[in-house]
Order: structure tokens, then sequence, then C-alpha cells
């Protein structure tokens, strides 16, 4: 997977550097200075949106079981960095979000369950949300090769996140058990034990409807109001675009990215999206690489602070977890030490059948000397 990873970095990076170099950097250069003051709104809602996100994530818990909403906001911004930033396929993010749950009291079971739930809440809205844009896409422009590349695509993730959500439920649960007790070894019980657990969580999120159909709500919304990255940075560049037709862009660049979810940050696949989603409302490839440019600054100024976020969380939960050692090994050792104690001198046995317990020749009588016993003899 690494290599694979590695090899689509290059790949996409050859890719968008040639886009580029082929559109005329000075050209490129000219439309994003043009952006203006439009970078600053696609910043500030790239960090809405993540705020917005986090909220979804924590509308799936139960009250009064899960985790506070600061805690949901702050830790989805990580998983953003991570999987925007860092070459992990767009899923270690959330692996490391549920992670650090657990470390703010969240039972490891709850923890990563919400993180399923959250991951499918997200999948099936986007899909919801690539989908609405393709209609209107064929609205606009009626069928062509674009229609039918998303419309390809479209066909291909309905059933994975079929299985995906299949894998969650009862079905999945038995195929995980039988895979576990034909293949697993010496920790074959405890990871029986672990995904019980889990699956017990899964069934207690999505049992709760309400709480579902909330979050699934929240992301939808949080879909569409990410259109605004796209509508204002065209408009600031000079593109009067509509907000229905920004909205078409957006949604598929999305699907775009998510297809390309191997390439850290999805470099030359969003480029080379942008500019043939852009081309179908006149805008040239020179302003349709600015946009993505501006995208990727919104990129950083989020996924910059998050890791550094990250980095500090690491490191209090590191220092807590030794604190806890230092005062569990400090507890044994004064276990230890009373354990290890003895008294100075013995303390005498009660007597027994009218003979004195005390041992010693120093308790013995005169009567009990050598000598006398050679009067006895």
């Amino acid at each position: 997977m690494k290599r694979l990873t590695t090899l689509a970095s290059i790949v996409g990076l050859g890719t968008a550097l040639a886009l580029f170099l082929s559109s005329g950097m000075s050209d490129v250069t000219a439309a994003v200075v043009g952006t203006g003051w439009g970078a600053l709104v696609v910043v500030l809602a790239r960090f809405l949106a993540v705020a917005w996100a986090g909220f979804g994530w924590y509308a799936v818990f139960p009250r009064g079981a899960g985790p506070t909403l600061r805690d949901c906001i702050s830790l989805r911004f990580v998983r953003e960095g991570i999987n925007t930033l860092l070459p992990v396929a767009q899923v270690g993010g959330d692996l490391i979000g549920a992670r650090l749950l657990t470390r703010r009291g969240t039972p490891g079971g709850m923890a990563g369950a919400s993180m399923f739930v959250d991951l499918m809440t997200q999948a099936v809205t986007q899909l919801i949300f690539t989908v609405a844009g393709l209609l209107l896409l064929m609205q606009i422009a009626g069928d062509g090769p674009m229609v039918r590349t998303v419309a390809g695509g479209v066909l291909i993730a309905v059933p994975a996140l079929g299985a995906f959500y299949v894998i969650q439920r009862r079905s999945g649960h038995r195929l995980i058990e039988a895979a576990l007790s034909r293949f697993a070894a010496g920790r074959e019980w405890r990871a029986l034990g672990a995904i019980d657990v889990l699956y017990e969580n899964l069934r207690r999120l999505y049992g709760n409807r309400a709480h579902v159909s909330a979050a699934l709500l929240i992301h939808l919304a949080g879909w569409v109001a990410g259109t605004v990255e796209v509508w204002v940075a065209l408009n600031a560049m000079g593109y009067p675009v509509s907000f229905v037709d920004a909205l078409v862009i957006e949604s598929l660049a999305q699907a775009v990215r998510g297809a390309a979810f191997v390439v850290p940050g999805a470099i030359g696949a969003q480029e080379g999206g942008l500019i043939a989603l852009c081309a179908l409302f006149g805008i040239p490839a020179e302003a349709a690489l600015a946009l993505s440019l501006v995208k990727r600054v919104a990129d950083l100024a989020v996924g910059l602070p998050s890791l550094a976020l990250w980095n500090v969380m690491e490191r209090k939960s590191a220092s807590a977890e030794a604190e806890g050692v230092a005062v569990v090994r400090e507890g044994l050792g004064a276990i230890r030490a009373r354990l290890g104690r003895r008294p100075a001198a013995a303390t005498p046995l009660a007597p027994a059948y009218g003979f004195s317990t005390v041992r010693g020749p120093a308790a013995l009588s005169s009567d009990n000397e050598t000598g006398a016993l050679k009067k006895c003899a």
C-alpha cells in the first residue's frame, strides 16, 4: 500500500506540474492574485465546514453517553489535517481520531463505532450531493462524456457503499467472527470480544434513527455549504457563475477527489477534474487551476494547525499516561514495602497443652541444662 501511495503521488505531482506548465504559470499566478479577498473567504469557509462536520460527528452519539461537542470538533480538525496532508489514504486520520477520543473518556467500542457511523453518514450524503450535481449537469449541458463518466463512477460507488454498510451490520459481524475463528491464533478470543463490543455499539448507534437522520442532514448541509468556496473564488476572479453552477463544479470535483483517495491530497486529480468541469461553463484552464490553488491554500491553512493540534494532544496523552504509570508504580512500591516489613522481635505464641511456647536457650530452666540431663541419666 505504501508503494502504491508513493507511485500515485509521483504520478499526481507530474500530472499537476504538466497542467500548470501547459496553462502558463504567469496566467495562473495572475488568476490567483485576482482572487484577492476571496481567498480569505474560502479559508474561513473551510474552517466553518470542518467545525460543522465535527457537529455531525457529535450528533451520532447518545445524549449523555458521548464526548463533548468541543472534543468532536477539535478531533474533527485533527482528522481533516491528517487525511488531507499525510499519505494515509484519507482514512488514517479517522482511526487516530477514534483513538484520541478514547483518551477523553469515551469507551473504545463506542469511539470506534461512532467513527464508522460518521464515515457512513458522510459517504451517503456525498453520494447524494454527487447525484444532485450530476442531475443538474444533465439539465445544463445534456448528455456527454463528463456525464457518462460521473454516472459510471456513481454506479460503482453505490454497491461499494452498500457493502460498507453491510459489514457494519449483523451479517458483517458474523463474517468477521468466522474469519477470526479460522485464522486468528493466540489472541483470538480477546479479538472476538473486542469485535462483539464494537458491533454492540454499532447496533446501538444505528438503532437511534433520530440521531443518524440528524447526522445525515448536518453532513448534507455541510456539502452544500462547501459550494461557497467555488462560488466566491470564481466570482472574485471575474467569472460570474451562479450558485447552481458552482454546486455542479463542487459536487463533481469532490467526487473526483474521493475517487483519487490513494493519492495524498488528490494531487493532479483535483486539478484535472476542475479544468474539465470549469470548461463546461466557459471558464479557462488557468482560472480552474487558480481555483485549485486557492482550495489547496485552504487545505494548508486548516491542515497545518490541525497537525500541530494533533501533536499537542499526543504530548498531553503521553504525559498523562506517564503520570499514571508513575502513580501505579509508587502504589506498588508502597505495597511491596509494607509486605516486606518484618517485626524486630518474634511475638510469643499462646501456651498450648500446658507448655510454654517460648523457644530458645535463654528460656530453658536449670533443670533442662546439660548437668540435669546427666543426673536423669
